[in-house]
């Protein structure tokens, strides 16, 4: 095929040429009827590419078969057999691929206990019973690493009539699974892997990047195009290959979740990246990764900041990291990851992308530059300087591995849907939860409905809320009281 071509973009550019009008949805027209209010924000150009439903943009609106073809250009791209795109991100498409392969399934899903709360949020969808696969602990750091290959085919043998098996591969700090040997595991008993890899649309496109999970030999792999794309918000990719997952299927599992009205904005960057990377990813991201490079060791040279790499990695670690994300420790300045996180926000006009009791993270791609480089690290100096006025930050009572692995007594589903009442955080240890409660970023649950609250997870929430931690799923915010299932 022609990678140089883009049928969505070039069919929406057509749109515009022959002046065309719709007496359809979206009711704005083009821009015509927004408030001047909003387009003096927005400007008049995400109106006017906002032609989905009356430009025949969508396939099933349509004959054209512009997204299809799309789909296929993406497909060919990165060497998978088929490519989807959807406009309900990541967590849609996550959610599609655990229908589609355990749906029905008695046997449940293996699925990485470090998953996404999209993730737990389809097995409430679903009903499918998940089967968790423990993530390897760095007890010291309180931080957790995807599972191992002994990890995934103990759990196969303790759990052999599994539908299939579900991991995250990049972590939101960039740690990787081997995949390859995941897959093997798999494949053995003839049974499907699917890889939530939200945090790796750009690793096909570079060698000096971990190993993009279709070159793995995964079965389903779900991308999120924005994160380390140059997409819109929301737009994400899910990709099949092999004959264990059946792609119609998947599809049809999508349509059910899915917006009958998808953003053709969405579709179209979605399809003008697959482009630009096909022509020069490797050079955009090769000089990312050149770049990376030195901010880590710039940052690394700031007393009281250490940027983490080697300790990330090894036997009892993760298989590879994606050196994009730079994952910076700031426990030795005495203060919390939370505290520097809102220096910087408030003192620089810098976000940071991800941030813990102990660390920070810098997510860099493939847009920044010197500048932008420069402008991180002298933010990173400046709050290393600032760190000695912060005052004292809040203890975390941190769990151990062990008691932050707790026990799942009904599914969640049954757990989320039944009948539920609120308790005092004095209460709860001991009652089943009826909600997920999920720390954020980086939005990984700690907490899934149907699994029994134990004193040390609701003391590391309530002293973590204390500390500044974000938690925005917990039916009250500030975890005074928890939603449980009603004793029968």
């Amino acid at each position: 095929m022609d990678q140089s071509q883009t049928p969505l973009l070039d069919a929406l550019e057509e749109y515009h040429r022959l002046d065309r009008y719709g007496f359809s949805p979206p009711g704005h027209r083009q821009g015509r009827g927004a408030d001047d209010r909003v387009t003096k924000v927005l400007g008049v150009g995400p109106f006017r590419s906002d032609v989905l439903a009356s430009g025949g943009l969508d396939d099933r609106k349509s004959s054209n078969g512009y997204l299809s073809k799309a789909e296929q250009l993406m497909a060919e791209a990165v060497g998978a057999e088929q490519a989807f795109f959807s406009t309900c991100g990541s967590s849609l498409s996550v959610k599609a691929a655990m229908m589609a392969v355990a749906g029905n399934d008695p046997g449940g899903l293996l699925v990485s206990r470090d998953s996404h709360k999209s993730i737990v949020a389809g097995l409430v969808f679903s009903g499918v019973t998940p089967r968790w696969i423990t993530p390897r602990w760095d007890e010291e750091m309180h931080f957790s690493h995807p599972p191992s290959p002994d990890q995934v085919r103990a759990m196969w043998e303790k759990y052999p009539d599994a539908a299939g098996a579900l991991i995250v591969s990049p972590s939101p700090y960039g740690t990787c699974a081997d995949i390859g040997a995941i897959a093997q595991v798999c494949h053995e008993r003839g049974k499907p892997l699917i890889v939530d890899e939200a945090w790796g649309a750009h690793l096909p496109f570079h060698d000096d990047l971990p190993t993009w999970a279709m070159d793995a030999g995964a079965d389903v792999c779900v991308v999120s195009v924005h994160k380390m794309g140059a997409g819109f918000e929301q737009g994400s990719v899910y990709h099949v290959q092999g004959d264990l997952v059946d792609g119609t299927h998947l599809s049809a599992c999508a349509d059910l979740l899915m917006t009958t009205s998808p953003n053709v904005m969405l579709y179209s960057a979605m399809d003008g990246w697959r482009r630009q990377m096909v022509e020069h990813g490797a050079d955009l991201l090769g000089r990312a990764l050149a770049l990376a490079g030195r901010t880590r060791e710039r940052i690394a040279g700031i007393d009281g900041l250490t940027v983490l790499e080697d300790r990330l990695l090894g036997e009892e670690a993760s298989h590879d990291l994606d050196r994009l994300q730079i994952l910076i420790d700031v426990s030795e300045l005495g203060v919390s990851g939370f505290q520097c996180t809102d220096w910087v926000r408030e003192n620089c006009h810098l976000d940071l992308g991800m941030h813990d009791h102990r660390r920070i993270m810098a997510t860099m791609s493939m847009a920044d530059d010197d500048d932008t480089a420069d402008r991180l690290v002298t933010a990173l100096d400046q709050v290393a300087q600032a760190a000695a006025s912060f005052d004292p930050p809040p203890s975390i009572s941190l769990p151990s591995p062990e008691e932050l692995q707790l026990e799942s007594v009904l599914s969640p589903r049954d757990a989320f849907f039944g009948k539920a009442e609120m308790v005092d955080a004095g209460e709860a240890a001991g009652r089943i939860a009826a909600e997920q409660i999920t720390p954020y970023p980086p939005g990984i649950p700690a907490v899934v409905p149907g699994e029994l609250l134990d004193q040390a997870v609701v003391d590391y929430l309530r002293s973590g809320v204390d500390a500044g931690m974000n938690i925005p799923d917990a039916t009250d915010a500030s975890l005074q009281q928890f939603r449980v299932v009603v004793d029968n």
